[in-house]
């Protein structure tokens, strides 16, 4: 599904809204470092900062303070990464994981692991949002201690989304659209 709100998209997103495109399916956010990620419908995105009220944008994050400093404003995971990690944990006899389990920020359906992973050094929207793709959430042991599971680090090998940087802010909601299609249409 393609929702766009915002005017200057309207034309463009209404082109690509008879295709399959990649879309937000959930939005996280953690007050601190540490506690449960909770699901909210929509979020407000500050320009180089991150997620209104999301730990790391208020800089209370588990690594915000880590050296060298690293861009942490928003990160993706796809849906896609998500079942195929935990399809693969659940073959050995393993927990799987929730989606707030894996510590990032949005959900991303419709697109694969290999594709949001080579938005690596581009420019896309998330609905009304700019974005550039920063680096990936290579997989860390703090989700496997947070939840009390094993194996994260293995199971999200090359499925652990991406980390971005806000260069637009403004909100995004569940269901906006995750495309780069929209720049060239601007351009």
């Amino acid at each position: 599904m393609v929702i766009c709100r915002h005017s200057v998209f309207l034309s463009a997103c209404e082109k690509l809204a008879s295709k399959n495109m990649p879309s937000i399916q959930s939005i996280y956010i953690a007050l601190e470092a540490g506690s449960p990620m909770t699901q909210r419908e929509g979020v407000t995105v500050i320009t180089n900062k991150g997620i209104e009220a999301d730990r790391y944008a208020m800089g209370v994050g588990a690594y915000s303070k880590s050296n060298p400093q690293k861009v942490r404003d928003i990160s993706l995971i796809t849906r896609e990464g998500i079942d195929a990690a935990n399809d693969g944990l659940h073959a050995g006899g393993l927990k799987k994981y929730l989606d707030s389990e894996t510590r990032r920020n949005v959900v991303i359906e419709d697109m694969s692991a290999e594709a949001l992973n080579h938005l690596l050094g581009k420019e896309f929207y998330l609905g009304a949002v700019r974005l550039i793709a920063i680096e990936l959430c290579i997989p860390c042991e703090r989700p496997a201690k947070l939840s009390n599971k094993i194996h994260f680090l293995k199971a999200f090998e090359n499925k652990g989304g991406i980390r971005a940087q806000v260069l637009e802010g403004g909100d995004i909601r569940v269901g906006d659209p995750l495309n780069t299609a929209l720049l060239a249409e601007l351009d």
